[in-house]
């Protein structure tokens, strides 16, 4: 658990630079660097810090098509839940996948390098799945804001 504003600042400045070094961060937060790197270790230990990632600019390395695919299933035994769950898994285009209340079953997350990538994978691997009902597909035109920092308040 995060225990004061000092975690806070912690995590706010690694969610927006995760390659600061010790030395940056403590100064940045107030710290001397051996309890500022103890925290770090810290939050890691616990969990709060999952692991760190360069972000990418999809289309600098061809992937500019995304997309949000909402997911009918057949039925819901646990057998169709698992098979989709281990296609979700073993796919590399779908980067988030999210079980939601309420008319559809599934929200995923695409990003394909074309139209043509995404129709193929949509017509070869997804709908041939054994239990999926319906895909009901929304293409972003323009992202408005992206992020990946969660709100902390200080």
């Amino acid at each position: 658990m995060i225990q004061d504003r000092l975690d806070r600042a912690i995590l706010k400045h690694l969610q927006m630079n995760a390659r600061l070094s010790n030395q940056e961060l403590a100064e940045l937060v107030g710290l001397s660097p051996s309890p500022c790197w103890r925290r770090v270790k810290r939050l890691e230990e616990m969990g709060v810090i999952k692991g760190y990632v360069a972000l990418l600019e999809p289309k600098q390395v061809g992937t500019s098509i995304l997309a949000y695919a909402q997911i009918s299933l057949e039925d819901h035994r646990p057998e169709c839940i698992e098979a989709f769950d281990q296609f979700v898994q073993s796919s590399p285009q779908i980067l988030e996948c999210c079980s939601l209340s309420g008319q559809y079953d599934y929200l995923l997350k695409i990003i394909t390098p074309s139209m043509e990538a995404y129709e193929a994978f949509l017509a070869k691997e997804m709908l041939r799945l054994s239990g999926v009902r319906s895909v009901n597909t929304s293409f972003v035109l323009n992202q408005k804001k992206f992020t990946t920092a969660l709100p902390l308040e200080l």
